[in-house]
């Protein structure tokens, strides 16, 4: 299980993404850490259990346990958060915006890794949650902590990647049972 048996199973007609899924996962600026956390919490965000197995099998051995964790604690928050933030955007009410989300978050503030990298992995979730809100939060985080935005742009190239992966193996996988 691993990136090449994704890229494997894709069809002719998803060649280019299977060409990407290659180069954002051998061609990236980000650290091991920041790329497989974000190829990682990306998987968990498209919620397909075939990308979900083969990208936490090759994550497994390249996180530390605990950044392992924090991926997928960043998939996890910013599946709530994603819905929240988008939602009170939204509705067009600023007001809401003003509200105190009373949602616990906490594991934004302590998510066991360099916090840039958590940011960076929230941001690459919050693009295939289509949250606009989010997104902006966390550039502005990472832009503030000094991230180039070549860098910034990887981890959204990361999230495309994953998502039309899963995106093509599940419409395949649909097709074969129809």
């Amino acid at each position: 299980m691993s990136i090449d048996s994704l890229k494997s199973a894709l069809p002719d007609y998803a060649k280019d993404t299977k060409l990407n899924l290659g180069s954002v996962t051998t061609t990236s600026a980000l650290t091991d850490q920041q790329l497989w956390g974000a190829v990682l919490a990306c998987a968990l965000a498209t919620r397909s259990a075939r990308v979900i197995a083969e990208v936490s099998e090759e994550a497994a051995g390249i996180l530390s346990a605990e950044a392992f964790k924090a991926a997928k604690a960043a998939a996890s928050i910013m599946a709530m958060n994603n819905v929240y933030y988008r939602a009170t955007h939204l509705i067009g009410d600023e007001q809401y915006g003003t509200m105190p989300a009373r949602l616990r978050m906490t594991v934004i503030g302590n998510p066991g890794v360099d916090k840039v990298d958590f940011e960076l992995w929230c941001l690459a979730v919050s693009a295939i949650n289509g949250c606009g809100r989010c997104l902006e939060s966390h550039e502005q985080v990472l832009r503030g902590s000094g991230m180039p935005r070549e860098q910034i742009q990887e981890a959204l190239r990361i999230a495309a990647v994953v998502n039309a992966t899963a995106a093509t193996l599940e419409a395949e996988a649909a097709l074969a049972t129809a």
